[in-house]
Order: structure tokens, then sequence, then C-alpha cells
């Protein structure tokens, strides 16, 4: 069973729904199984079919008794996740229960089932022994605080119909977002995920276990990708050919010659700046300006003028 029974009126029946009987009210009011995957189905009688054991919800302690007391059977030598969809011993666990049933207690989906189930058989007659004049509150309290499967398979179905109303939306049942947040396991991003061998797809987390179906492998489900800044494209680097890649290893092996123009000015500006060493201690000296040039005639004239001046006898 995979869906929810409602009551509603005839006329405002909800999506998805199997219309299996009307009330004899004015106006008449439907009852209605609402199945949005069309996994289930459902039959009106007094009784289960002969292939369904006890109800997991409804028939608690005898649904507990049924298991432990078969565990010779050889269904329990196939692994727990496929087990606990074995209606005759599990009537009303499905798929996303038993994911769900499975992660709380940390066990692998394909470990033996009796392996599992003769665990807690054990630590029911130990519980027994050690404390027999528990009350029953006391062991309500015990197996409140640490479940064991078989505990798990009856609470957890029952939170999802005590729930049902901030879970599922009668009005809106379309709107699985309450029951998403509700699934820790079940279709939950970052889970692993095998097809068992009944076809129907089990998710966990960690070690799958080892009847672990061959020849899969686990896979993740995706997480959602945050948004990523995207970076600006880089400008496209000029292609280099050949010819240029040849031409830049010249030009570092011989530097370009300069033209005769540049070599003079590169002269000259050396020339202007001041000399190295000893010479910036030196005063610069000035040369003075060049005389007009005068007629040799008039030089050697004033030579001979000048001869003469030198032997004459001072004048009295």
């Amino acid at each position: 069973m995979s869906g929810s029974f409602r009551l509603c009126p005839a006329a405002e029946l909800p999506r998805h729904a199997h219309l299996r009987f009307l009330t004899r009210e004015s106006p008449p009011r439907a009852l209605c199984f609402v199945d949005p995957r069309r996994f289930g189905s459902w039959r009106l009688g007094d009784a289960w079919q002969p292939d369904r054991g006890p109800c997991v919800v409804s028939e608690y302690q005898a649904f507990r008794e049924n298991v432990l007391k078969n565990l010779e059977d050889r269904a329990f030598d196939k692994p727990i996740c496929e087990v606990l969809l074995n209606q005759k011993y599990f009537n009303g666990i499905g798929n996303y229960l038993r994911a769900e049933i499975l992660y709380r207690l940390k066990i692998p989906p394909f470990e033996k089932a009796r392996t599992v189930l003769e665990a807690l058989k054990e630590q029911e007659q130990e519980r027994r022994k050690k404390d027999p004049s528990l009350t029953l509150s006391k062991k309500v309290k015990l197996r409140q605080e640490n479940p064991d499967l078989l505990e798990l398979c009856h609470t957890v179905p029952m939170e999802v119909i005590t729930a049902e109303k901030q879970l599922l939306d009668p009005e809106h049942p379309d709107n699985y977002s309450a029951f998403k947040s509700w699934l820790q396991c079940y279709l939950v991003p970052g889970m692993s995920s095998l097809r068992d061998r009944s076809g129907r797809t089990i998710w966990f987390q960690g070690e799958a276990g080892p009847m672990a179906p061959k020849g899969q492998r686990p896979r993740k489900t995706p997480r959602k990708k945050s948004p990523e800044l995207k970076a600006e494209p880089e400008a496209p680097s000029p292609e280099v050919t050949p010819r240029a890649s040849k031409q830049r290893r010249r030009a570092g092996t011989n530097p370009p010659r300069l033209e005769e123009k540049e070599v003079k000015e590169e002269q000259e500006g050396q020339a202007d700046r001041p000399r190295k060493g000893r010479a910036r201690g030196r005063r610069t000296v000035t040369a003075a300006p060049a005389s007009p040039e005068e007629p040799q005639s008039v030089r050697r004239s004033r030579r001979i003028s000048a001869g003469r001046g030198r032997g004459a006898a001072p004048a009295v």
C-alpha cells in the first residue's frame, strides 16, 4: 500500500483517487484511496488476503511474533531490503519506508535478513532476563530510546499517518514539499542507490552489504549545484606563426642597429653629460671669445716696433 484513505464530499474528489464507497448521507461523501504514484490498490473486505501477514500499524504485537517465530523460513535467506517488501511478514512496508527504516538504524540494505533479525531475538531474550520486573511504561520508554528494526516498522509509518495533514495536503495533493523535507534517505541528494533482484531501487548510505548484486555500482543521487560566478572570458592570444617566432629569436640575439642620425644624437648627448671620476670636481673653464683676425702686415709692424722699443734708452 502506497497511498492514503480520505473521506471527502462526493462532488470534490481529489486527484488520483480510486472511488470505491459512497455514504448514504445527503449530500453523500466518498471514501477514496488516493494514490498519486499508482502503486497501490485496495479491496473492501473484513480480513487481509491469505498471503498477507498482520499489519505493522494496527497489529504490531502479532506482526512482531509472526516475524520472530518464522525466522527459519527460506524467505529470510534474502537481503533485508528485499525481505522488508515481503507482505507475508511486513504487511504495509513499501519502498520509501524500508529505506527510511534501514537508514535510521545504519543497517546495510544487502545484509542477510536472518542475521539482522536473529540478533533482535537474542537481544529481546537478554532484556527479559536482566529486567524481569520492568513495568510496561519503562519498557515502552526503553524501546522509544533504542528502537529495533521491528519497532521502527511500526513507528515510522505511524509518523506519516499522524502527520498526514502536514505532510500531504488534501487540497493540494501535488505539493510534496513537506513530505520531501520529512524524508531522510529516500531520493535524498547524496545517498547511494542500487536495484535489488526484484527490480526496485533501494536508497542507502555507506556500505551496501555482503549480498549486494554483482555487476552494479552504487550510484550517488546528485546534489543541487550552487550557482557559481562565471569568469570573464580571456582575450584571445595572438596567433604566433613560424615566421614571427623566427623573427623574435633573431631580435633577441641580434639587437637592431641604430641609424646614423640616432648614433650622432646619442654621441652628442654623451658629450653634454658630466664626466665621471675626477673630472666631476674640476671647475669648468669657459674659453675667451676669439678676437677678430688682424692682417699679417699689421702684426709684422707691431713686432718691429716692439723690438726697437726694448733697445732704446729711456727718455729723459
